[in-house]
């Protein structure tokens, strides 16, 4: 018994389901490629340094100054991430977040969560909330990049139901890659078929061909971006537990500790001063040469986090991104780290799998390759449904048509 009609039933109803999901994921994804340049485009302010050295500030100051410097001016927030240095005539950006309100036990509203801060004057150049539902110029970035993976679908009881849902997605596609293949080479006589584009010919003949052909030629790319969609949005629901069976892997820090409401949370015990001087410790035992970039601190972990890149490489652009030691906020006990390169296979597949699926493993290759993917991926759901409708469409009028013929019989 042929088991090829069910495939293409599961084909055809795995695709309808995800394609919108994934056609909005495809455009998004060509765009973020390019998140930083285009974010700087769209917002100078929030990138660039208007007024430079000044009598008082011949040098930029420090992104540790910074940060103390912007608490001081206002109690009630507290910086989360900052950059240690910043780039020649660029700004240095932070995550904020409020402090716990002592008359409500609750945080305090900020309106935002990112701040760019002038290095030579500490003046806050501009700021805004990350992944705020918003297509104003400050916000858009973000937008399409919390669109890319969440659909901006809001969380419930606890769950972040938009992350799942695209993770949910993300195995579905990875099934359905496998169908997809099968489908596409019904026998080995006409398998040079599945290979060939009918360009001249034009209309729902390249149409399927584009669906088909197109799937073939980039097949083991898009069981990539799959697989490493599933890893981005379900990494310790599914991909470590999967990964764990293989391979053994060092302890996920966060995996380990339980986040605390912040009305539970602790007073920090360190300051930011006191981890960068325990983590370059640290580093000059394992003999690193790179710098201390950025500092990020996770009051619901209790955890800090020191990161080691050369100024304007905080994304990582290039192998495995970069190197982070982590460090308890209240004793400065290390708590190990993400260092590229070292530990189980297990251990670098899951460090390989956001510099596969953004492309920066390659550097800027490999960011051109996932912005044309992207616009592949969105390609194949619009040549899917386009083939769906035409099939629908026909069956429709044979259904017709028989109908018509019963009819005109018992008449």
């Amino acid at each position: 018994m042929s088991v090829r009609p069910a495939l293409v039933v599961l084909h055809r109803w795995f695709g309808l389901a995800a394609a919108i999901f994934l056609f909005i994921a495809g455009l998004t994804g060509a765009l973020i490629s390019w998140d930083h340049a285009l974010d700087a485009w769209l917002n100078p302010q929030l990138f660039h340094a208007y007024r430079q050295a000044t009598a008082t500030s011949p040098e930029p100051m420090s992104g540790l100054e910074l940060a103390n410097r912007v608490e001081a001016r206002d109690p009630r927030m507290l910086v989360t991430y900052v950059l240690t240095e910043a780039e020649p005539g660029h700004t240095i950006q932070m995550s904020v977040e409020g402090r716990l309100d002592p008359a409500t036990g609750k945080p305090y509203e900020l309106g935002f969560n990112q701040i760019a801060v002038n290095p030579f004057t500490a003046d806050i150049q501009g700021k805004r909330q990350w992944g705020e539902i918003s297509l104003s110029r400050e916000n858009l970035l973000p937008f399409l990049y919390k669109l890319h993976y969440t659909m901006h679908i809001p969380a419930a009881g606890g769950v972040e139901l938009g992350i799942w849902l695209m993770g949910l997605i993300g195995l579905v596609w990875v099934v359905d890659c496998f169908i997809a293949l099968w489908l596409s080479f019904p026998n080995w006589s006409s398998w040079r078929k599945s290979f060939f584009f009918r360009w001249k010919q034009g209309g729902h003949k390249l149409n399927f061909d584009l669906h088909r052909s197109g799937g073939v030629w980039l097949w083991l790319f898009m069981l990539l971006l799959a697989i490493t969609s599933v890893s981005m949005n379900l990494n310790s629901q599914v991909v470590r537990p999967v990964v764990a069976l293989f391979s053994p892997l060092s302890e996920d820090v966060f995996a380990s500790r339980t986040p605390l409401a912040p009305e539970h949370i602790r007073p920090v015990g360190l300051t930011r001063e006191q981890i960068v001087a325990l983590a370059n410790a640290d580093a000059r035992q394992r003999g690193w040469t790179l710098p201390l970039g950025g500092v990020f601190y996770s009051p619901a972990f209790g955890v800090y986090g020191a990161g080691f890149f050369e100024a304007g490489n905080d994304h990582g652009d290039g192998g495995l991104g970069n190197a982070w030691l982590y460090f308890d906020a209240q004793d400065g006990r290390a708590l190990g780290g993400k260092i590229p390169g070292t530990g189980s296979a297990g251990d670098i597949f899951l460090q390989a799998q956001f510099p596969l699926h953004s492309g920066r493993i390659l550097g800027m290759p490999g960011r051109i390759m996932i912005s044309l993917l992207g616009l592949v991926v969105a390609m194949l759901s619009l040549t899917g449904v386009i083939i769906w409708v035409r099939k629908r469409a026909a069956r429709l009028v044979t259904q017709r048509r028989s109908t018509g013929v019963i009819q005109a019989q018992l008449n």
